[in-house]
């Protein structure tokens, strides 16, 4: 039966619409390679066991300014950004007329960004360069973001332009699968890119600055109420513990997955999982340009990984439902492979289960919430760096245009879409997993080297044309319902 047989014979009262049915294809796309990076997270640093060299030192990055224009007048043209004057101000003018203009009118508002993530970063600059006066306020007293290794896709580049080559220390070019004795390899023609979390930060924080936005470390953000005209902004001064109030027109709450920005302007609290890797050797058997991914649905609803950052090291980790339990399944899967831990890193996740709207009125002010605070995670690949970097830019045009932004529709849309993924894969038995890659042909692998998950309408309709039956895999795992929160929700 062909594929247009398929759906001939089915009855559609009983099943999903067409489009749920197409959706469920990219299941493949996310178990076979491994979101937009994984997310950003929320950070903490576990039994080090053998410390990191200290990164220090930033290069100029005069091309971001180019790349960002280009992709304004190509992607956005239709959604030109507005000036960032007070709320009579209706003059349009594009991001590169304001990067031209400079910042410091006096109708800029004051915008404060809460915590120095990479999407924090990354939409103060872009504020900076398109005129507003941006002060980006960090908790920590000194600047030494929490290292952790991370896998991207090439999107990355595109929207960084060279902010982010720096932190790249590999790249991919071939995952490998493995689930119940059973394995599987797809080439990929565009290579994935292997991240270090703590570079990257750095990098942005020094291009935000250039840009003209103010960094303030030692800033505990407190609280934020109305003023009247605004916001006032309530902060802890480190480590005297002095308390402040600062005067702004917009915070950009990007202060992680447990935001206290969030929960000042009352969004609900989301839920997180917890992901825990091991610094571990590489293994004498495996390529450095090679990722390894095993889906073990007894210990874990995701997968493990294993993500080579050079050809001596590598991280092997996975995401789970409670932290204890997840550090356990980690330890006996590396001591039934012989992996001998030489560090951890870990992190909460926040759990995708709908659209956060990003912004919330306070009086006279206007709060945004941007990467994992607004939960801007790929739940199907708990991917999230470059998500936040599309919430920053759609965070960054709301801003400055009155509210539009045609990028957090999109990024909304790609987000709902990796949800159904996750709602299709998360109740998997093994052998569902068995059956997955029993029936990647050569034409289905064909498909995912060729095209990445930022291409969805191509390796959609040439997956479900290569091989119909994964499709019906998909709409069984969908129609098996079942939660994708975790079963303790934190």
């Amino acid at each position: 039966m062909n594929f247009l047989q398929i759906f001939s014979h089915s009855a559609p009262s009983a099943l999903p619409n067409l489009f749920d049915w197409l959706y469920c294809i990219l299941v493949v796309c996310g178990l076979l390679r491994l979101g937009d990076g994984l997310s950003g997270g929320t950070c903490f640093k576990d039994n080090p066991l053998t410390p990191r060299e200290a990164i220090g030192g930033f290069v100029g990055t005069p091309v971001l300014a180019i790349r960002l224009q280009h992709r304004e007048k190509k992607r956005f043209s239709a959604n030109a950004l507005l000036a960032c004057g007070g709320p009579g101000s209706r003059e349009k003018v594009t991001l590169e007329q304001e990067i031209q203009k400079g910042r410091g009118t006096q109708t800029s508002p004051q915008v404060a960004v809460i915590g120095g993530s990479a999407s924090g970063f990354f939409t103060a600059s872009l504020l900076a360069r398109a005129g507003c006066a941006v002060e980006l306020l960090e908790r920590s007293d000194q600047f030494d973001p929490t290292p952790r290794t991370l896998i991207v896709t090439n999107h990355m580049r595109s929207i960084l332009g060279r902010v982010g080559d720096r932190s790249v220390v590999n790249e991919i070019r071939k995952f490998e699968l493995f689930t119940d004795g059973r394995s599987a390899q797809v080439p990929l023609n565009k290579p994935d890119l292997i991240i270090e979390r703590s570079r990257l930060i750095r990098d942005l924080a020094e291009d935000a600055q250039g840009h003209g936005a103010k960094v303030s470390f030692g800033n505990r953000f407190v609280g934020l109420q109305s003023n009247g005209n605004g916001l006032r902004v309530g902060v802890e001064r480190t480590p005297e513990a002095h308390l402040e109030e600062l005067h702004a027109d917009v915070v950009v709450g990007a202060d992680g997955a447990l935001s206290r920005v969030a929960q000042s302007a009352g969004w609900p609290r989301q839920a997180t999982v917890p992901l825990v890797q091991a610094i571990v050797r590489v293994p004498a058997d495996m390529s450095p340009n090679t990722v390894r991914v095993w889906f073990v649905p007894d210990d874990t609803p995701y997968f493990y990984w294993l993500i080579p950052e050079s050809n001596e090291r590598a991280v092997l980790g996975l995401i789970g439902e409670d932290g204890q339990e997840t550090r356990h399944c980690l330890e006996r899967f590396m001591e039934k492979r012989g992996f001998t831990p030489l560090g951890y890193q870990g992190a909460r996740i926040p759990v995708y289960e709908r659209w956060t709207p990003v912004e919330r009125r306070v009086g006279a002010g206007r709060v945004f919430l941007v990467g994992d605070a607004a939960g801007q995670v790929k739940v199907s690949t708990v991917g999230g760096i470059v998500t936040g970097f599309r919430g920053a830019i759609g965070v960054s045009e709301s801003i400055v245009n009155g509210g539009e932004s045609r990028e957090l529709r999109s990024l909304r849309r790609e987000l709902d879409l990796h949800l159904l993924i996750r709602k299709t894969i998360h109740q998997f038995k093994q052998a569902d997993y068995s059956r997955l890659v029993d029936l990647m042909n050569d034409s289905t692998r064909r498909s995912l080297s060729q095209y990445t998950r930022d291409e969805a309408s191509r390796v959609l309709w040439n997956i479900a044309l290569s091989q119909p039956r994964l499709l019906l895999l998909a709409l069984r795992g969908l129609l098996s319902g079942g939660s994708i929160l975790p079963k303790n929700r934190s």
